[in-house]
């Protein structure tokens, strides 16, 4: 497990009555994406635990094409952040962990980065309640990493929870029509998040995914758990290969489009 702790300093003078907007601040953060801003540098987009979702400008060190080290994709770094007239621009970068491990495992690093846009395209910047997310996102890099969980595990795992966190949580206390908790023939209906048995399952052509009952309790368990028992399971067989789909499927229809991350790493599976 990853742990980190933030802490801030230096905020502008402001009348009485009124809050104080920081100057210049202390965080930790995980990048998620990086944009190429001219000859200048790029803009970061950075989940941390104390100050949300932000995006900061990192300028290229001495006028170089390199950056700063703690500056790049899928590095959590400590950073020292100021407000400039229009942007938050960083002034240093210092790396907690690079995930160097990922650099080396081309697939590893393709299933990163998908998670990396997920993370970047469900959290909008300025969102402040992202602590769980961050936590999220660092712990499956890490097993990611260390090769602690399967692939197909995590990835359900990071695209269900994260949905949850971000306010998609499925329903899954039972069918939506009679409440059976487990029953033949259950499905996922996509468009509705809601489950139902096969014997009320609408008989139309509305997207939905079958689900064992293996594959039902996997799913209740990643997004009811407590966060420090959410990866702390194991499923393998048909029970896998239904949740990994439903997960994915759920994941796509919030989304609306297919991420170009998930393509290159459905390519080298």
């Amino acid at each position: 497990m990853i742990t980190f702790d933030t802490h801030s300093c230096g905020v502008r003078s402001c009348p009485p009555g009124r809050e104080a907007v920081p100057l210049k601040f202390q965080t930790q953060g995980l990048i998620l994406r990086e944009k190429p801003v001219g000859e200048q540098g790029w803009l970061l987009t950075i989940l941390t635990e104390d100050k949300g979702m932000l995006q900061a400008f990192v300028n290229r060190a001495g006028g170089k094409k390199e950056r700063m080290p703690g500056a790049g994709l899928l590095c959590f770094s400590r950073l020292d952040i100021y407000q400039g007239r229009e942007k938050y621009i960083i002034s240093r970068a210092v790396p907690v962990h690079s995930f160097a491990g990922l650099r080396r495992d081309l697939t590893g690093m393709a299933l990163a980065m998908y998670f990396c846009q997920l993370g970047a395209e469900l959290i909008m910047v300025g969102d402040e309640d992202t602590g769980e997310a961050l936590r999220l996102l660092l712990n499956a890099l890490h097993f990611l990493e260390e090769g602690k969980r399967s692939r197909p595990l995590l990835k359900a795992v990071v695209e269900l929870r994260l949905l949850t966190t971000c306010g998609y949580m499925p329903d899954l206390t039972g069918c939506a029509q009679c409440g059976a908790e487990e029953a033949a023939g259950m499905a996922l209906r996509l468009r509705e998040g809601v489950l139902y048995c096969g014997e009320c399952r609408p008989r139309d052509e509305q997207p939905e995914a079958q689900l064992s009952p293996s594959a039902v309790r996997a799913m209740r368990h990643i997004v009811e758990a407590e966060f420090g028992r959410v990866f702390a399971f194991t499923l393998t067989g048909p029970g896998l290969e239904e949740l990994t789909s439903a997960a994915e499927a759920y994941m796509l229809s919030i989304l609306q489009e297919m991420p170009k991350t998930l393509v290159f790493y459905r390519s080298l599976e």
